[in-house]
């Protein structure tokens, strides 16, 4: 942990410890960033570090948040072992959802219980315990409803343009002496977008910082 600006920072160790959550948990949140709204990092000494009071209000937020899982089925046995279609049916989804789950876990997905390797892939068994208590976990991404929080990707043009900007200029300010190229290749690693746009964004960051 470490202050600047008045404020505290955490890295990824600190927040491990801060929310008893794993790193895979936490990995996969700051992954998903751009539809489930997570706080934008900022670098020290060349490591992400996150607004600990912005974070911690992020993440209690999205604990809360009313999830309609009435399509779950509860009933079977706790300790059967499912194949995807099987997983499917308990959570209620299309088996191609399992699929894409195994490509992109969401936060939280349960490691296989077993595993038959196939002639041309796999096919992992879950059992319908490891599936409710899954979906039972506040901090994973299946049944939120009302959609997801606002974030980068559900804003309005002017929004977007006006986070992109931010977005820059608090990697300038975490990148003192930086060349443009520089933080415009780390935003674009970061945020998405191309290098040019981002060239763009900080140049126009640079010139309200001016004003």
């Amino acid at each position: 942990m470490r202050e600047a600006d008045g404020r505290q920072w955490a890295n990824r160790e600190d927040l491990i410890e801060h929310s008893g959550y794993s790193r895979t948990t936490l990995g996969a949140l700051w992954r998903d960033r751009r539809t489930n709204g997570h706080p934008a990092a900022r670098e020290f000494d060349g490591v992400m570090h996150w607004d600990l009071e912005e974070w911690t209000e992020w993440f209690a937020e999205r604990r809360q948040r009313p999830r309609d899982l009435s399509g779950v089925d509860r009933s079977g046995d706790p300790d059967e072992q499912l194949p995807p279609a099987g997983q499917a049916r308990v959570l209620g989804v299309d088996p191609s959802r399992i699929t894409q789950y195994a490509k992109n876990p969401p936060p939280g997905w349960p490691d296989p219980i077993h595993v038959d390797q196939l002639r041309t892939r796999t096919r992992e068994y879950r059992t319908r315990a490891q599936l409710w208590k899954w979906v039972d976990d506040p901090v994973g991404g299946f049944g939120t409803k009302g959609g997801r929080p606002s974030g980068p990707g559900t804003k309005t043009g002017e929004e977007k343009a006006a986070a992109r900007v931010r977005l820059a200029a608090e990697a300038l300010a975490a990148m003192p002496g930086r060349k443009a190229g520089e933080v415009a290749a780390a935003l674009a690693e970061r945020h998405g977008q191309s290098v040019d746009t981002w060239k763009r964004v900080i140049t126009q960051a640079r010139k309200q910082a001016q004003q």
